[in-house]
């Protein structure tokens, strides 16, 4: 199985801003301040870091530096226009030319939890919004007994991710215009029973996704995807092509690098609460609406799941390290057995700091 590796470091930083090209009265026109929180995604080649299994860290540590002049201060002192992305651009080309960070992919900026912009590989900026609503729904088409049959609901949350650099428009895409986009479709969905909306007789996660994306499209053409949480720990993408799940794990586990040098503290016996996401890729199933049921992936990853959680991980005979890029192909690798839909596995050993390995294409960006 041939894969890639991303590492992934977050920093957040707290800043005052003013955008003076948004009209007058705008409430981001005047002096206003965030806590950013940036994250930055690289394919690194080996040696880079200072020992093998010191990437994390390493970039991190890079990306903290090359924030310093922005923690606490005026934005616009250093960024002409301080917007999410702007800000992620001169993250981007500093990290680059001053900090010497190689492989860059996607830096990301959030300027709230429910708000940023995702730099891509090609520099294209991706402009997402989160948004909730509260439902109700069953699935008709399960099997008798199963959870999902019986008329339950959910604080569903979507994002909505548009491509400012795609159309025509004079301004680019902002906030704003992503808050008109999903009015109607909040009045139409929130505090309802999704069943009884055309369209939505079989409401999964997967059918939600390409529901919202055929009534987006028209109106929002640099349209990138679609993500619909159905609970905090899972969900849907998709892109008008394909659809892709996730399932979200935490597991308390105690490590060593193997490969650290003797004087440094990632040589001695440590730990994380870890942060996986199992991403899977299938078709869907039309009669049932989705392309892996959500408990089947909990189901068939739980002997995988209970030999790494609560566990000295240092003692798997063959898991080659304990970095987190080693731990995620190893996941990977073990997950594929029992998951042949499963194609990606991202490990944070703490918020935005760890490493993705995909047996794919990476596919959307989730918002840590």
């Amino acid at each position: 199985m041939n894969t890639h590796t991303l590492f992934s470091a977050s920093c957040g930083f707290e800043s005052a801003c003013q955008i003076t090209a948004l009209p007058m009265g705008h409430r981001s026109h005047g002096l206003h301040g965030h806590s950013y929180f940036a994250t930055i995604r690289a394919e690194l080649p080996a040696g880079w870091a200072p020992f093998p299994g010191a990437e994390v860290e390493e970039l991190r540590r890079r990306l903290e530096a090359c924030l310093a002049p922005l923690d606490h201060a005026l934005l616009n002192r250093c960024i002409e226009e301080p917007t999410d992305e702007n800000i992620a651009r001169w993250i981007r080309q500093r990290l680059e030319s001053e900090f010497e960070v190689p492989g860059i992919q996607q830096v990301g900026i959030q300027s709230t939890p429910h708000s940023g912009v995702d730099l891509d590989a090609q520099g294209m900026a991706h402009v997402w919004r989160r948004y909730r609503f509260q439902a109700a729904h069953q699935l008709p088409n399960v099997p008798m007994g199963h959870k999902c049959g019986r008329m339950h609901g959910h604080g569903f949350e979507v994002i909505i991710h548009a491509n400012q650099d795609l159309g025509e428009r004079a301004i680019s895409i902002d906030y704003d215009h992503l808050d008109e986009v999903w009015a109607p479709f909040h009045m139409l969905l929130n505090y309802h029973c999704l069943n009884e909306i055309e369209g939505l007789h079989n409401p999964t996660s997967e059918v939600i996704s390409a529901w919202l994306w055929a009534r987006m499209k028209n109106e929002l053409p640099e349209l990138s995807w679609i993500t619909v949480y159905e609970t905090g720990s899972c969900g849907a993408n998709f892109d008008g092509q394909h659809y892709r799940i996730w399932k979200e794990l935490t597991l308390d586990s105690a490590i060593q690098l193997k490969r650290a040098p003797t004087d440094s503290p990632l040589r001695g016996i440590h730990g994380h609460t870890y942060t996986l996401r199992l991403h899977l890729h299938a078709e869907l199933d039309q009669l049932m609406g989705w392309t892996v049921d959500f408990g089947d992936v909990k189901a068939l990853f739980d002997p995988i799941f209970k030999a790494i959680d609560h566990r000295p991980l240092y003692e798997i005979a063959d898991l080659p390290d304990g970095d987190s890029a080693s731990l995620a192909a190893w996941v990977l690798a073990k997950g594929r057995a029992a998951l042949p839909q499963l194609d990606r596995i991202d490990m944070y050993e703490t918020r935005g700091c760890g490493a993705i390995v995909s047996a794919c294409n990476d596919g959307p960006v989730i918002p840590v």
